[in-house]
């Protein structure tokens, strides 16, 4: 999968510094080329729950984020995080305190 399309399907508009961080993230991501397909699935299986899969700001990582107002919708958003932890023996990391996650990769 192109860099152009994963920042399509994320919804952004490719430009210089977004390929850069894309092409920095996928040095991070532990996988990256075999786990790219299964993050963009995840993205979009999380918009029914208000919530989705972005470039993290701060690291070289893509973040899963959780916008979710209600229980149900969070407790959906994570179950379908949890799910695509085990079925594709994912890592993920907590942010502390908030209700986001970074995708490290298939687990080493």
């Amino acid at each position: 999968m192109t860099y152009d399309a994963v920042l399509n399907q994320l919804g952004l508009i490719p430009n210089e510094a977004l390929l850069v961080q894309l092409e920095n993230i996928e040095k991070n991501t532990h996988g990256y080329e075999k786990i790219i397909k299964h993050i963009m699935d995840l993205h979009e299986a999380l918009k029914t729950c208000e919530s989705y899969v972005a470039l993290s700001n701060s690291h070289d990582y893509f973040k899963i984020k959780i916008d979710a107002t209600s229980d149900i919708s969070k407790s959906e958003a994570h179950e379908k995080i949890n799910h695509f932890c085990d079925k594709f023996k994912v890592e993920i990391q907590k942010v502390q305190d908030k209700p986001t996650y970074y995708i490290l990769g298939f687990d080493k």
